[in-house]
């Protein structure tokens, strides 16, 4: 497992995505429709038990079931504080927080609210969406599942709608992780090599984790549910890989600097040493076991190699030429192959 620098930092303040303006869209209906009362969920109340989640309705994962394509629903707000006679729809108001004792999330929240009947193709059809912070509904009496998203953390809850006014506080139980990987304390990377993916620690059924996010670059924070995630970091697009499972508390920022033991090198064929890089030749990589660890093309290919031992092959004219060499950590450096060394083979020889 990969050696890490971590940090919890308590009083989390997650940095919000690009924030709309709350609201939604809808076919307008003839009827005048209250806003939903003055009354707002009181933050400091304790909150309500956790409505059942859909995959206990469904026993499968909820978002292959969710269809993207909005169903026309409601009118937006309108003013008025109580319903009229006659009123065929309710009102849903909503709001959510990191943890029961946090303060309500005033952006950068995604609500998405599905119908809870399957349409033709088996999906859940989306009735209407909302971005920002705090949002207000206006729906049809019936079951719906409210799936609320904060970055990467989410939650999934089912209510039902009358023709009068609701309020609800989701706790979405959640944190973040701020992501960021050195050679050691005092050499950093350089900029733009480093890529986080992040995982569950479960397996599916393929055996494979399932991938949470993926592409993350250093310093992104990365809102997450409470739990133990496993992280990997590529260094380079070869074999620089490290590892880790970091857990992310709720309600908690957890900074975790990542190490790596890898180097740049850049590879040269030459007829004599610190000579002129001979063009038109193709590489090889290999393990001491033999495996290729990355091939190219070109005069000069360059990569991140995980510190180790190795063997190159360059390839040209019909020609195979090798070299061993020893990568060690933070030392980037040319490693140069003679051609006047090598030895001739043929082009399609097996590796």
């Amino acid at each position: 497992m990969a050696v890490i620098g971590l940090a919890v930092l308590a009083g989390l303040a997650l940095a919000p995505a690009a924030v709309v303006p709350a609201g939604f869209t809808g076919t307008a209906q003839a009827e005048t429709l209250p806003m939903p009362p003055r009354e707002k969920p009181d933050p400091n109340a304790p909150a309500a038990a956790p409505e059942d989640p859909i995959e206990n309705l469904l026993d499968r994962d909820p978002e292959p079931l969710f269809s993207d394509a909005l169903v026309p629903y409601a009118p937006t707000q309108q003013p008025g504080d109580t319903f009229p006679s006659g009123t065929k729809q309710g009102a849903l108001y909503l709001m959510a927080k990191l943890t029961r004792d946090s303060k309500p999330l005033e952006s950068g929240l995604i609500w998405r609210i599905y119908s809870e009947t399957t349409n033709e193709d088996g999906r859940l059809e989306l009735v209407a969406t909302s971005r920002g912070g705090d949002a207000e509904f206006r729906l049809d009496p019936g079951a719906y599942l409210i799936h609320t998203a904060y970055g990467h953390a989410t939650a999934t809850n089912r209510i039902v709608i009358g023709r009068d006014v609701m309020s609800k506080m989701v706790i979405l139980n959640a944190g973040g992780v701020k992501l960021d990987a050195m050679l050691t304390e005092d050499q950093p990377i350089k900029s733009g090599s480093v890529q986080f993916d992040i995982y569950g620690t479960e397996f599916n059924e393929r055996g494979e984790r399932n991938l949470v996010a993926q592409d993350i670059k250093p310093g992104t924070i990365v809102r997450l549910n409470s739990d133990t995630y496993h992280v990997v970091s590529r260094y380079g697009g070869a074999n620089a890989v490290v590892r880790a499972d970091i857990q992310v508390l709720p309600g908690k920022l957890t900074e975790a600097t990542m190490y790596h033991q890898a180097a740049d090198i850049t590879l040269k064929l030459v007829n004599d040493p610190g000579g002129e890089a001979i063009a038109n030749t193709s590489w090889s990589v290999l393990s001491p076991g033999g495996d290729v660890v990355v091939e190219a093309n070109g005069a000069f290919p360059a990569f991140v190699l995980s510190a180790g031992d190795y063997e190159v092959v360059a390839r040209n004219n019909g020609k195979l030429f090798q070299r061993k060499f020893t990568v060690a950590s933070g030392d980037d450096k040319e490693v140069e192959v003679l051609a006047n060394a090598g030895s001739e083979a043929p082009a399609n020889m097996t590796q």
